[in-house]
């Protein structure tokens, strides 16, 4: 019998006996554009997204974001629960949760700045400080760990020439280490903003980088 090998181009889905494109997997072709304002209330509060560009000046929240925190707040019996949402919305927006955008969101759902502050420092999901255009996030847990998630993370740091945390110098990236990525059939799992990249080997890192600089007009 021949050997199968299972081996991931890089992103989400294991193809087999299909001949699918990434497009076809990842379903880009059909699935649109994403609403600003959040469409149906139901799913308002589920699209929170990282974009590549980051506007951590933009008003909060106005037109379209306004409408989806509009909505997110519908949702939710007691502004406590529709606090998670509302910052997912406002990172989104500005690529970042700083103490003012805290106190804003605080303001807009009438808690106190004290209890917006414990909530969002406590969430490793939400950034306190600016990153770059691209947040690359590093599996390191075990099943990661365990087919050489250290040494991806190392090229990764290598290859932008930034520490852990640390922004690039043109501003394209920020690496970190992230724990499980609820991908484990594919280690080496890395997270890069809103798109998973699957089975990452070290080799893959400069063409993962080429193809992120290639993108950094057209977004995801």
């Amino acid at each position: 019998m021949s050997e199968v090998r299972f081996r991931n181009p890089g992103w989400a889905g294991n193809t087999g006996e299909f001949d699918l494109s990434e497009a076809d997997v990842r379903g880009t072709e059909y699935v649109g554009e994403r609403m600003l304002d959040g469409g149906h209330p139901s799913v308002a509060p589920s699209l929170p997204y990282m974009f590549v560009r980051k506007e951590p000046d933009a008003p909060l929240f106005e037109g379209p974001y306004r409408e989806r925190f509009d909505k997110i707040r519908s949702r939710y019996p007691t502004a406590r629960a529709a606090l998670l949402p509302a910052l997912n919305l406002a990172q989104e927006l500005r690529g970042h949760i700083s103490p003012e955008t805290m106190d804003e969101v605080a303001g807009l759902l009438g808690l106190s700045d004290a209890y917006v502050r414990g909530v969002a420092t406590f969430y490793t999901m939400y950034n306190k400080r600016p990153v770059g255009r691209f947040l690359i996030q590093v599996c390191t847990n075990i099943s990661c760990n365990l087919c050489g998630a250290d040494d991806v993370l190392a090229a990764f740091l290598e290859h932008t020439g930034t520490e852990l945390g640390e922004t690039s110098s043109d501003g394209n990236f920020t690496v970190v280490e992230a724990e499980c990525l609820a991908a484990c059939g594919f280690p080496t799992c890395v997270q890069i903003n809103s798109r998973y990249f699957e089975d990452v080997s070290v080799d893959d890192v400069p063409a993962v980088l080429d193809r992120l600089k290639r993108e950094v007009n057209k977004g995801f």
